[in-house]
């Protein structure tokens, strides 16, 4: 489990930069080991060590966003026919050695925000890094990764999925999402 508020008992208190205000700028303990999911038949095993804010990270485009570097949704209700507006994919037009997500609530109320964390690669295939429910106080923001870049495979996109058809206590919680790649 990556960033647990279960696991942890004190989130560390972080600085960050993010594209939108905040009434409250916390995240979870950084430096947690996590195992991925196998990709190509190997198990890769990923570090995501704590790092300070760096100005040299950009802030990734959202497929279809309205121009600014973040997305607002609501979770919404599972659907049997459809698709649900869970996933959130950004755009990696250059190589980065590390991609941070960056995860607010809106929600005027404590919630529980089902989240996972994809690279999406050039030759089709993805990679799953974190798979969490972030508790969540009203306006707190939590980072996750940073992920390193996978060695040998081209990252095309970052996917960020907020919800699930396990937790339908966290349709209608709001929340704003951001994505960074960095060196």
């Amino acid at each position: 489990m990556l960033l647990s508020p279960r696991s942890h008992s004190t989130p560390a208190l972080l600085p960050f930069p993010m594209p939108f205000p905040l009434a409250h700028r916390s995240a979870g303990v950084l430096g947690t080991s996590l195992l991925a999911s196998t990709l190509l038949g190997t198990t890769l095993l990923l570090t995501a060590t704590a790092a300070p804010a760096n100005a040299a990270c950009r802030f990734l485009k959202p497929i279809g966003g309205a121009g600014e570097p973040w997305v607002q949704k609501r979770i919404s209700p599972d659907r049997v026919v459809g698709r649900t507006n869970w996933n959130t994919d950004f755009v990696v037009d250059r190589p980065f050695g590390s991609y941070r997500v960056n995860l607010q609530s809106l929600s005027t109320s404590r919630g529980t925000f089902p989240t996972a964390v994809f690279l999406r690669f050039s030759d089709g295939s993805n990679l799953q890094l974190a798979n969490d429910n972030l508790n969540l106080e009203p306006q707190q923001q939590r980072r996750l990764g940073p992920f390193p870049a996978v060695a040998g495979k081209r990252t095309s996109q970052v996917n960020v999925r907020v919800g699930s058809s396990a937790m339908p206590g966290s349709t209608g919680f709001s929340y704003r999402v951001s994505v960074e790649g960095c060196p």
